[in-house]
């Protein structure tokens, strides 16, 4: 009797113990980031850190990176095998592409910027500002790395991204060099939400995650809303996008984020029945083929005019959309260096880039609207 009691005693005690810890660490515990259209990325929350998986790199890419964010100041707890630690909230951030710009900007952590590569391709004012003033340094002119520069700003953050390319790829060298290097994945995501999504990434950085939810509920709400007003609308513009680069035209594939957009504004993308998520590299004479009869040309490189266009190639003349002056380029916020605000701010708010597309798609639809990134060539 006395055994008995003695176990059924040690057994209630157990249990009033993992009840108790169990009610201690749901006190303590945060739910992991609710990511709602971005598919390449994890933030997990605990009590003592963020820990960050970024997957899908590069379309070549089966690993995975995890980064570990301890608040300054805290110990370091126990982590996963190869997770790179990042102190936060950072103050000192090299940006390796301008699309971070945008993210960075619309968190209001411009301060924050001390190093960014090829500076004539920000369009960002601020920055370009801060550039001429010596507060931010380039770290990078064409393939031209400047590690030791880049070591002396001692940077809290490095963010760059990996087209899986060695040649243009930095993130090797730099990680060789003890950098707090972090690569992201937002441009191979196929939903315009889903990229503007990772401005939570860019905030968690920042101790923001906050702030960047109450963006991106606005942003992905406006842009539902727009979605709605051109979804049963007949009839649907045919559209193809894009021009040659180097001998090659790579149309926007069936399952991009720009496929999406052309649908999401009311328009018969007419590669959408491809399965495929990046561009397709195809001659001019098999995109003539098919969109030929198409009735509208979007982001044709980065002409601005029909001069410059067929100058670029005459056989340009011979689409119908050019025939009937339906040729729209996303290159309205083009600085002279040749900065476009729709690579900075546009991936950020995907929304006026939508309501853009509508006016283009469907002008009765969007009288009020002026265009933000667009323009028709003339």
């Amino acid at each position: 009797m006395h055994r008995a009691y003695t176990s059924l005693l040690g057994s209630m005690l157990v249990m009033l113990l993992c009840l108790v810890m169990n009610s201690a660490h749901a006190a303590t515990h945060t739910p992991a980031t609710q990511f709602d259209y971005a598919q390449n990325l994890q933030i997990e929350n605990f009590p003592t850190h963020q820990l960050i998986t970024v997957k899908n790199i590069n379309r070549n890419s089966k690993e995975r990176f995890q980064y570990a964010l301890v608040p300054k100041g805290q110990a370091v707890p126990e982590l996963p095998k190869g997770a790179m630690l990042i102190r936060t909230p950072v103050e000192r951030v090299v940006v390796m592409a301008t699309t971070f710009v945008g993210y960075i900007d619309t968190l209001g952590q411009q301060d924050s910027l001390v190093g960014v590569a090829t500076p004539g391709f920000i369009n960002n004012l601020e920055v370009h500002q801060r550039i001429e003033d010596g507060q931010i340094i380039s770290v990078q002119t064409g393939q031209s790395l400047d590690i030791e520069r880049m070591i002396l700003l001692q940077p809290d953050l490095i963010l760059t991204s990996s087209s899986g390319n060695p040649m243009f790829d930095v993130h090797p060298q730099l990680a060789r060099s003890g950098l707090p290097i972090v690569l992201s994945a937002s441009y191979m995501e196929q939903h315009p939400l889903a990229r503007s999504e990772w401005i939570k990434f860019i905030a968690a950085f920042y101790e923001q995650d906050a702030q960047a939810n109450l963006i991106f509920e606005q942003i992905a709400e406006r842009y539902n809303q727009l979605v709605a007003t051109a979804k049963d609308i007949q009839p649907r513009p045919t559209v193809f996008s894009g021009a040659p680069y180097a001998s090659a035209w790579h149309v926007p594939g069936g399952r991009s984020y720009m496929a999406k957009a052309i649908a999401d504004a009311g328009g018969d993308y007419i590669w959408a029945d491809d399965t495929s998520a990046g561009g397709i590299p195809l001659d001019f004479e098999r995109v003539f083929l098919k969109a030929a009869k198409a009735d509208l040309w979007i982001n044709p490189s980065s002409h601005r005019n029909l001069k410059s266009l067929y100058s670029a190639d005459q056989r340009f003349m011979r689409f119908q959309a050019a025939k009937d002056g339906n040729i729209f380029n996303n290159c309205k916020q083009f600085n002279n260096t040749g900065g476009n605000n729709i690579w900075e701010r546009g991936i950020v708010h995907p929304d006026e880039v939508l309501a853009d597309m509508i006016k283009i798609f469907h002008p009765d639809l969007a009288k009020e609207h002026n265009f933000i990134y667009y323009e028709q060539l003339n």
